[in-house]
């Protein structure tokens, strides 16, 4: 295990290190996940291994510390985790990046360039998301207020996440899962869809197959970014289904994804 400080107070960020080959991998999980859990079964997939890997925990959640002082808006994941690549000597890195963490990703890749070659968003959230009480994800979050969520709103979102993503979700700090669920469904300004239509790299999405079109998706592609369904999987199409992440994800790494037609499909939760 590996770290760097990237708060003024001390607050560490912590990742599982894979040695290999550079540009660097970088891994980044969604909403109430860890990246060693979500992927690190399909990092050292045949397809995907060899690799300098990091599979890096954000503040708040897994691995990394907590702090209740940060105030967890997108931006300020992004720069944290900037922050904590820049001690790992990282620079160009391939970013692989599950739901929230797309978000992060893409805001990482418009701040910090320099950081960033090749995106991989693994069904990530691009626009604001409605919060409705009673709901799953981070719209159901942000439904409450931190008062309201501190106060027991959590073990409500607790019983209807699920024995699996509650194994996860358990592990990050109630005040970092509520403020980066409330920054999630505001998005970014412009929003992540927008600063990816902008950005200057290679660029891939993949999404459950059968969540069908993607919503914008002839935008996307005409901005250069390739859309790629999966099949048999849901929205944790890495633990879903392992190997055909693993083949989207080592085609898209290597220029050779296959573009997919535009229509609708539901958002993404984490």
């Amino acid at each position: 295990m590996r770290d760097a400080v990237v708060t003024s107070g001390g607050d560490r960020i912590r990742w599982v290190e894979l040695p290999g080959q550079e540009p660097t991998r970088v891994y980044v999980h969604g909403l109430g996940a860890t990246s060693p859990a979500y992927f690190a079964s399909t990092a050292v997939h045949p397809l995907l291994a060899g690799r300098r890997s990091l599979l890096v925990d954000l503040l708040g959640h897994g691995i990394s510390d907590r702090p209740v002082d940060f105030d967890y808006r997108l931006e300020s994941h992004a720069d944290a985790l900037a922050t904590a690549l820049t001690a790992a000597g990282v620079e160009g890195a391939e970013l692989v990046a599950h739901s929230m963490g797309g978000s992060v990703a893409i805001v990482l890749a418009a701040r910090h360039p320099r950081l960033v070659s090749r995106l991989v968003l693994v069904d990530a959230n691009l626009d604001p998301i409605a919060p409705v009480p009673g709901a799953g994800g981070s719209g159901g979050i942000a439904a409450h207020s931190e008062e309201e969520f501190l106060a027991g709103g959590w073990q409500e979102v607790r019983d209807r996440a699920g024995a699996h993503w509650w194994s996860t979700m358990r592990l990050a700090g109630r005040e970092a899962l509520h403020r980066s669920a409330v920054h999630l469904t505001r998005a970014t300004t412009p929003t992540m869809r927008e600063l990816l239509l902008e950005l200057d790299v290679p660029r891939t999405y993949l999404l459950p197959e059968a969540d069908g079109p993607l919503p914008g998706a002839d935008a996307l592609t005409a901005a250069g970014v390739a859309v790629v369904p999966v099949p048999d999987c849901g929205h944790n199409i890495m633990l879903d289904n392992p190997e055909g992440f693993a083949r989207a994800t080592a085609a898209a790494l290597t220029g050779r994804e296959r573009p997919y037609a535009s229509g609708v499909s539901g958002p993404a939760s984490q």
